[in-house]
C-alpha cells in the first residue's frame, strides 16, 4: 500500500506552482503507477491550487469511505488510519498555502491603491 493521495498532490503542486525537477516527477509517478484511480490523476494533473483542493476533498472522503469500511482487526487498518491522519494534515498545509496566497493578493491590491495616492494619475 502506499499514500496515492500524498503522492498525487505533490504532483499537482509541482504542476499549480511551476516547482519540481523531473526526479521528483517520475517518483511521484512512480508511487502512483500505471493506471491510478480517476480522482487520484485528476489530483495528480490538477493545474491550479483550487483544483488540488478540489480533488484532494473527493480523495480525502474516498479514503475515510475505505478507513469506515476496513476490519479494524485487518492488519492494514491501522495503515488506512495513518494515511488519512497524513492526507487529512495535507489538506490543512493546502489550505494555509491557499489562505497565505489570497493574503498575498490583498497585499498587491493595497500595494497598488496606496501607489494611486501618493501619485495621483491625471486623465
Amino acid at each position: 500500500m502506499t499514500c496515492h493521495e500524498i503522492e498525487a498532490l505533490r504532483l499537482g503542486l509541482m504542476n499549480s506552482l511551476g516547482l519540481g525537477d523531473e526526479a521528483a516527477r517520475k517518483h511521484a509517478r512512480d508511487e502512483l503507477g500505471e493506471t491510478p484511480e480517476p480522482h487520484i490523476e485528476a489530483l495528480a494533473e490538477a493545474g491550479t491550487l483550487a483544483d488540488c483542493s478540489r480533488h484532494l476533498d473527493t480523495a480525502l472522503v474516498e479514503l475515510e469511505e475505505a478507513v469506515a469500511a476496513s476490519d479494524a482487526a485487518a492488519p492494514e487498518h491501522d495503515y488506512l488510519r495513518g494515511r488519512l491522519v497524513a492526507v487529512r494534515d495535507a489538506e490543512s498545509a493546502l489550505d494555509r498555502l491557499l489562505t497565505h496566497g489570497e493574503g498575498v493578493l490583498d497585499g498587491l491590491g493595497e500595494a497598488h491603491e496606496t501607489l494611486h495616492e501618493a501619485f495621483p494619475v491625471d486623465e
